[in-house]
Protein backbone atom coordinates (compact mmCIF):
# COMPACT_ATOMS: atom_id res chain seq x y z
CA UNK A 1 0.00 0.00 0.00
CA UNK A 2 1.38 3.49 -1.13
CA UNK A 3 1.01 6.09 1.98
CA UNK A 4 2.57 8.97 -0.07
CA UNK A 5 0.53 12.03 0.81
CA UNK A 6 -1.14 13.62 -2.80
CA UNK A 7 0.43 16.45 -3.70
CA UNK A 8 -2.21 19.46 -5.29
CA UNK A 9 -2.19 20.34 -8.62
CA UNK A 10 -0.23 23.83 -9.14
CA UNK A 11 -2.08 26.92 -9.00
CA UNK A 12 -2.23 28.07 -12.47
CA UNK A 13 -0.80 31.58 -13.22
CA UNK A 14 -3.42 34.03 -13.85
CA UNK A 15 -3.96 35.12 -17.56
CA UNK A 16 -1.90 38.17 -18.93
CA UNK A 17 -4.04 41.25 -18.91
CA UNK A 18 -5.54 41.55 -22.79
CA UNK A 19 -3.23 44.55 -25.01
CA UNK A 20 -5.60 47.94 -25.49
CA UNK A 21 -6.86 47.53 -28.45
CA UNK A 22 -5.51 50.21 -31.39
CA UNK A 23 -8.91 51.75 -31.54
CA UNK A 24 -8.50 52.72 -28.02
CA UNK A 25 -5.29 53.76 -28.20
CA UNK A 26 -6.13 55.63 -31.37
CA UNK A 27 -9.27 57.52 -29.35
CA UNK A 28 -6.79 58.13 -26.16
CA UNK A 29 -4.26 59.81 -28.24
CA UNK A 30 -7.29 62.04 -29.71
CA UNK A 31 -8.25 62.99 -26.05
CA UNK A 32 -4.59 63.50 -25.33
CA UNK A 33 -4.03 65.81 -28.41
CA UNK A 34 -7.08 67.60 -27.73
CA UNK A 35 -6.36 68.18 -24.04
CA UNK A 36 -3.31 69.89 -25.15
CA UNK A 37 -4.63 72.49 -27.97
CA UNK A 38 -7.85 73.10 -25.58
CA UNK A 39 -5.33 74.16 -23.07
CA UNK A 40 -3.03 75.77 -25.50
CA UNK A 41 -5.85 77.76 -26.48
CA UNK A 42 -7.03 78.97 -23.13
CA UNK A 43 -3.52 79.99 -21.93
CA UNK A 44 -2.83 82.05 -24.82
CA UNK A 45 -6.03 83.58 -24.76
CA UNK A 46 -5.22 84.42 -20.77
CA UNK A 47 -1.56 85.12 -20.96
CA UNK A 48 -0.64 85.91 -24.62
CA UNK A 49 1.04 83.77 -27.12
CA UNK A 50 4.60 84.82 -26.49
CA UNK A 51 4.43 84.26 -22.48
CA UNK A 52 2.83 80.51 -22.66
CA UNK A 53 5.69 78.03 -23.16
CA UNK A 54 5.02 74.31 -23.87
CA UNK A 55 5.84 73.75 -19.96
CA UNK A 56 3.42 75.66 -18.74
CA UNK A 57 1.03 74.28 -21.43
CA UNK A 58 1.86 70.79 -20.29
CA UNK A 59 1.59 71.43 -16.55
CA UNK A 60 -1.97 72.98 -16.88
CA UNK A 61 -3.19 69.78 -19.61
CA UNK A 62 -1.79 67.35 -16.77
CA UNK A 63 0.59 65.85 -19.14
CA UNK A 64 4.56 65.41 -19.45
CA UNK A 65 6.40 67.52 -21.37
CA UNK A 66 7.71 64.90 -23.31
CA UNK A 67 3.73 63.97 -23.88
CA UNK A 68 3.42 67.21 -24.86
CA UNK A 69 5.91 67.45 -27.49
CA UNK A 70 5.12 64.02 -28.69
CA UNK A 71 1.95 66.07 -30.25
CA UNK A 72 2.94 68.99 -31.07
CA UNK A 73 6.21 69.36 -31.93
CA UNK A 74 6.84 72.88 -30.43
CA UNK A 75 4.22 75.37 -29.56
CA UNK A 76 4.16 76.93 -33.39
CA UNK A 77 2.84 73.36 -34.12
CA UNK A 78 -0.29 74.74 -32.39
CA UNK A 79 -0.85 76.49 -35.03
CA UNK A 80 -1.74 73.87 -37.34
CA UNK A 81 -4.03 72.32 -34.62
CA UNK A 82 -5.58 75.60 -34.43
CA UNK A 83 -6.41 75.98 -38.29
CA UNK A 84 -7.51 72.12 -37.88
CA UNK A 85 -10.07 72.40 -35.29
CA UNK A 86 -11.39 76.51 -36.45
CA UNK A 87 -11.76 75.08 -40.06
CA UNK A 88 -13.97 72.38 -39.13
CA UNK A 89 -16.02 74.83 -36.34
CA UNK A 90 -16.21 77.01 -39.30
CA UNK A 91 -17.83 74.70 -41.59
CA UNK A 92 -20.30 72.99 -39.02
CA UNK A 93 -21.49 76.71 -38.47
CA UNK A 94 -22.02 77.98 -41.70
CA UNK A 95 -24.04 74.97 -42.79
CA UNK A 96 -26.05 75.42 -40.13
CA UNK A 97 -26.17 78.87 -41.29
CA UNK A 98 -26.51 78.25 -44.74
CA UNK A 99 -29.35 75.79 -44.21
CA UNK A 100 -32.63 77.33 -46.23
CA UNK A 101 -30.91 80.25 -48.52
CA UNK A 102 -30.35 80.07 -52.10
CA UNK A 103 -29.57 83.54 -52.75
CA UNK A 104 -25.24 83.41 -53.87
CA UNK A 105 -24.56 86.58 -52.33
CA UNK A 106 -26.49 86.02 -49.39
CA UNK A 107 -24.64 82.37 -48.85
CA UNK A 108 -21.25 83.61 -49.73
CA UNK A 109 -21.84 86.88 -46.78
CA UNK A 110 -22.78 83.68 -44.57
CA UNK A 111 -20.42 81.59 -44.56
CA UNK A 112 -17.60 84.77 -44.62
CA UNK A 113 -19.37 86.06 -41.89
CA UNK A 114 -19.83 82.69 -40.14
CA UNK A 115 -15.87 82.39 -39.88
CA UNK A 116 -15.51 85.97 -38.78
CA UNK A 117 -17.47 85.00 -35.87
CA UNK A 118 -16.12 81.51 -34.96
CA UNK A 119 -12.70 83.04 -35.26
CA UNK A 120 -13.49 85.89 -32.46
CA UNK A 121 -12.16 84.26 -29.35
CA UNK A 122 -8.76 84.51 -30.93
CA UNK A 123 -8.34 87.62 -32.41
CA UNK A 124 -6.17 88.76 -29.65
CA UNK A 125 -3.01 86.50 -30.09
CA UNK A 126 -3.94 86.00 -34.07
CA UNK A 127 -0.85 88.12 -34.90
CA UNK A 128 1.19 85.95 -33.52
CA UNK A 129 -0.78 83.12 -35.16
CA UNK A 130 -0.09 85.27 -38.26
CA UNK A 131 3.59 85.58 -38.36
CA UNK A 132 4.82 82.00 -38.21
CA UNK A 133 2.03 80.84 -40.56
CA UNK A 134 2.92 83.82 -43.47
CA UNK A 135 6.43 82.21 -43.65
CA UNK A 136 5.96 80.90 -47.09
CA UNK A 137 8.38 78.05 -46.76
CA UNK A 138 6.55 77.35 -43.26
CA UNK A 139 4.73 73.83 -43.31
CA UNK A 140 2.19 75.86 -40.99
CA UNK A 141 1.45 78.03 -43.39
CA UNK A 142 -1.92 77.68 -44.78
CA UNK A 143 -0.92 77.22 -48.68
CA UNK A 144 1.76 74.26 -47.49
CA UNK A 145 1.27 70.76 -48.62
CA UNK A 146 0.71 69.48 -44.84
CA UNK A 147 -2.40 72.18 -44.74
CA UNK A 148 -4.03 70.28 -47.87
CA UNK A 149 -6.62 68.35 -45.20
CA UNK A 150 -7.67 71.30 -44.05
CA UNK A 151 -7.83 73.70 -46.66
CA UNK A 152 -9.54 70.77 -48.42
CA UNK A 153 -12.26 70.91 -45.82
CA UNK A 154 -12.29 75.04 -46.22
CA UNK A 155 -12.16 74.98 -50.25
CA UNK A 156 -15.74 72.23 -49.78
CA UNK A 157 -17.31 74.72 -47.83
CA UNK A 158 -17.34 77.23 -50.80
CA UNK A 159 -17.93 74.26 -53.10
CA UNK A 160 -21.24 73.85 -50.99
CA UNK A 161 -21.68 77.90 -50.92
CA UNK A 162 -22.03 77.76 -55.12
CA UNK A 163 -23.65 74.26 -55.06
CA UNK A 164 -26.75 75.06 -52.88
CA UNK A 165 -27.03 78.41 -54.65
CA UNK A 166 -29.20 79.33 -57.88
CA UNK A 167 -26.22 80.59 -59.50
CA UNK A 168 -23.98 77.22 -59.40
CA UNK A 169 -26.08 75.42 -62.10
CA UNK A 170 -25.94 78.57 -64.79
CA UNK A 171 -22.00 78.51 -64.75
CA UNK A 172 -19.02 77.26 -67.34
CA UNK A 173 -18.05 74.04 -65.67
CA UNK A 174 -14.27 75.01 -65.50
CA UNK A 175 -14.99 78.16 -63.72
CA UNK A 176 -17.41 76.22 -61.23
CA UNK A 177 -14.63 74.11 -60.50
CA UNK A 178 -12.02 76.63 -59.52
CA UNK A 179 -14.59 79.01 -58.07
CA UNK A 180 -14.44 77.35 -54.36
CA UNK A 181 -11.12 77.69 -54.67
CA UNK A 182 -11.00 81.33 -55.69
CA UNK A 183 -13.81 82.03 -52.95
CA UNK A 184 -11.31 80.08 -50.42
CA UNK A 185 -8.60 82.78 -51.32
CA UNK A 186 -10.89 85.46 -51.06
CA UNK A 187 -11.37 84.32 -47.54
CA UNK A 188 -7.42 84.54 -46.38
CA UNK A 189 -7.69 88.41 -47.53
CA UNK A 190 -10.82 88.40 -45.23
CA UNK A 191 -8.46 86.38 -42.74
CA UNK A 192 -5.46 88.80 -43.19
CA UNK A 193 -7.66 91.87 -42.73
CA UNK A 194 -9.33 90.53 -39.45
CA UNK A 195 -5.52 89.97 -37.73
CA UNK A 196 -4.89 93.57 -38.14
CA UNK A 197 -8.34 95.03 -37.31
CA UNK A 198 -8.27 96.90 -33.87
CA UNK A 199 -11.63 97.76 -34.09
CA UNK A 200 -14.49 97.09 -31.65
CA UNK A 201 -15.79 92.76 -32.28
CA UNK A 202 -14.10 93.58 -35.34
CA UNK A 203 -16.33 95.68 -37.35
CA UNK A 204 -14.82 96.74 -39.89
CA UNK A 205 -14.03 93.60 -41.31
CA UNK A 206 -17.49 92.80 -40.43
CA UNK A 207 -17.82 95.77 -42.59
CA UNK A 208 -15.88 94.93 -45.35
CA UNK A 209 -17.40 91.19 -45.63
CA UNK A 210 -20.76 92.33 -46.41
CA UNK A 211 -19.66 95.01 -48.89
CA UNK A 212 -17.64 92.68 -50.64
CA UNK A 213 -19.62 89.57 -50.84
CA UNK A 214 -22.33 91.36 -53.14
CA UNK A 215 -19.54 92.64 -55.48
CA UNK A 216 -17.64 89.34 -55.64
CA UNK A 217 -21.10 87.89 -56.24
CA UNK A 218 -22.11 90.32 -59.23
CA UNK A 219 -18.38 89.51 -60.67
CA UNK A 220 -19.84 86.09 -61.21
CA UNK A 221 -23.24 86.13 -61.99
CA UNK A 222 -21.76 88.26 -65.21
CA UNK A 223 -19.15 85.70 -66.13
CA UNK A 224 -22.13 83.31 -67.44
CA UNK A 225 -23.45 85.74 -70.14
CA UNK A 226 -21.75 85.34 -73.44
CA UNK A 227 -19.84 88.41 -73.99
CA UNK A 228 -18.00 87.69 -71.19
CA UNK A 229 -16.67 84.42 -72.09
CA UNK A 230 -13.23 84.84 -73.52
CA UNK A 231 -12.74 87.11 -70.72
CA UNK A 232 -13.86 83.98 -68.41
CA UNK A 233 -11.63 81.99 -70.85
CA UNK A 234 -8.62 84.13 -70.30
CA UNK A 235 -9.44 84.19 -66.33
CA UNK A 236 -9.92 80.44 -65.77
CA UNK A 237 -6.10 80.09 -68.06
CA UNK A 238 -4.17 82.54 -65.98
CA UNK A 239 -6.12 80.95 -62.47
CA UNK A 240 -4.36 77.17 -63.17
CA UNK A 241 -0.98 79.03 -64.52
CA UNK A 242 -0.39 81.26 -61.76
CA UNK A 243 -2.66 81.19 -59.01
CA UNK A 244 -3.52 77.41 -57.88
CA UNK A 245 0.19 76.19 -58.35
CA UNK A 246 0.86 78.25 -55.37
CA UNK A 247 -1.66 76.75 -53.23
CA UNK A 248 0.27 73.44 -52.11
CA UNK A 249 -1.03 70.14 -53.10
CA UNK A 250 -3.94 71.25 -55.32
CA UNK A 251 -7.46 69.06 -53.57
CA UNK A 252 -8.78 66.31 -55.40
CA UNK A 253 -11.35 67.53 -57.82
CA UNK A 254 -14.96 66.99 -56.15
CA UNK A 255 -16.47 66.29 -59.70
CA UNK A 256 -15.23 63.81 -62.57
CA UNK A 257 -14.38 64.91 -66.16
CA UNK A 258 -17.36 62.84 -66.24
CA UNK A 259 -19.58 64.91 -64.70
CA UNK A 260 -17.95 67.79 -65.98
CA UNK A 261 -18.41 66.95 -69.07
CA UNK A 262 -22.18 65.72 -68.63
CA UNK A 263 -22.71 69.37 -67.05
CA UNK A 264 -21.04 71.30 -70.21
CA UNK A 265 -23.24 68.95 -72.76
CA UNK A 266 -26.65 70.29 -70.51
CA UNK A 267 -25.63 73.95 -70.87
CA UNK A 268 -24.92 74.60 -74.27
Amino acid sequence: MNDAVPTEPPTPEPAPAPAPSPTAVSAKGEQTRALILETAMRLFQERGYDKTTMRAIAAEAGVSVGNAYYYYAGKEYLIQGFYDRMTHEHAADARARLAGTTDFAERLQIALESWVDCAAPYHEFAAQFFRTAADPNSALSPFSNESHPARTTAVEIFREVLDGSQLGPKLDPELEELLPDLLWLHLMVIVLYWVFDRTDDTERTRAFVARCAPFVAKIVALSRYRVFRPLVRDAVDMIQDFVLPTIGKAATPSTSPATTAAKRKRRT
